[in-house]
């Protein structure tokens, strides 16, 4: 009744024998007697009985295996690549750390508590004030999208989550989260991205706000430039006629070492295939109202 959650696969022979029970939720072709295979918590080879093929490794999650010369086995497992032996020994895989300045670095951790839903979130380390780096975490865990899933439950649609850092410099790190949601039947699901800036000296998350002097009216200053990007620039063309009314005080940004960049969500003031309409605006361009004596701004132009 409702085809597009998935199907579960069983193996029979030419006969129609069945082989196994309906318990794969992918099977790829048959090669040299064996196929990946994954069910709902591991990854692995069947042979032609139908049954787990012995003599090879199990990896946890969802995705495929293949042989490979040498007798190593690549693992495309939980959209993260690796490389095992037969007995299942790891000889390279992803690095799951990002090294900053020292004492500094970001971890990747990863959240699946469902089949269809997989997250990778970062932990900061390094901070001296380790109550401020519980919160930053806390946090960051939140943004991600780590939040109590059913673990049996079938879900009506599916989601992934990612992150890299954006950013650094000085006491400034900007993380972005990516995520993409896909209700189960739709045309496309729905992408995310939201932006964590922060400071690694006292864990403090920066607002747009926190960019610019009390009392300025950056949103009037900023909501001008960008609308006349809009009518002048035509690689903005694609914005949808009136629907750009103006930013909002805390619209989306981030920032890169000489630019300040707003953007859209999908659907906000453009059609879908134009993503996240994002507008440039160099600092030498709003440098009055720029708070250059606050903490924001000298996070990373101390």
């Amino acid at each position: 009744e409702q085809p597009f959650v998935g199907s579960v696969f069983a193996i029979a022979d030419w006969n129609g024998q069945r082989l196994s029970d309906f318990q794969y939720n992918d099977v790829s072709n048959f090669k040299d007697g064996l196929a990946s295979v994954y069910d709902a918590k591991q990854t692995y080879f069947i042979d032609r009985s139908g049954k787990p093929a012995p003599g090879y490794p199990r990896v946890e999650g969802s995705g495929t295996l293949t042989l490979e010369e040498n007798g190593l086995i690549k693992a495309f497992v939980d959209q993260r690549l690796s490389y095992l032996t037969r007995a299942g020994r790891v000889v390279w895989q992803q690095n799951k750390v990002i090294p900053l300045q020292p004492p500094y670095l970001v971890k990747e951790e990863k959240y699946k508590p469902n089949a269809d839903y997989l997250v990778y979130y970062p932990q900061v380390e390094g901070m001296e004030n380790q109550a401020a780096q519980r919160t930053v975490n806390a946090r960051l865990k939140e943004m991600s999208q780590v939040k109590p899933v059913p673990a049996s439950k079938k879900l009506d649609y599916s989601y992934s989550g990612d992150f890299e850092v954006a950013f650094y410099k000085q006491k400034l790190l900007e993380l972005v989260l990516n995520g993409y949601n896909f209700p189960f039947g739709a045309a496309h699901g729905m992408p995310t991205k939201t932006y964590a800036i922060l400071n690694l000296t006292n864990g403090r998350m920066y607002a747009l706000k926190d960019l610019f002097k009390p009392g300025s009216d950056y949103v009037k200053v900023l909501s001008d430039i960008v609308g006349k990007q809009i009518r002048e620039d035509p690689q903005y063309s694609y914005v949808f006629p009136g629907s750009y009314t103006g930013i909002r005080p805390d619209q989306p940004f981030y920032v890169t070492d000489d630019a300040l960049h707003l953007y859209f969500e999908p659907y906000e003031i453009a059609p879908y295939v134009a993503g996240f309409p994002t507008f440039t605006i160099p600092f030498a361009q709003i440098r009055d109202i720029i708070d250059t004596e606050g903490e924001f701004w000298k996070s990373f132009h101390a």
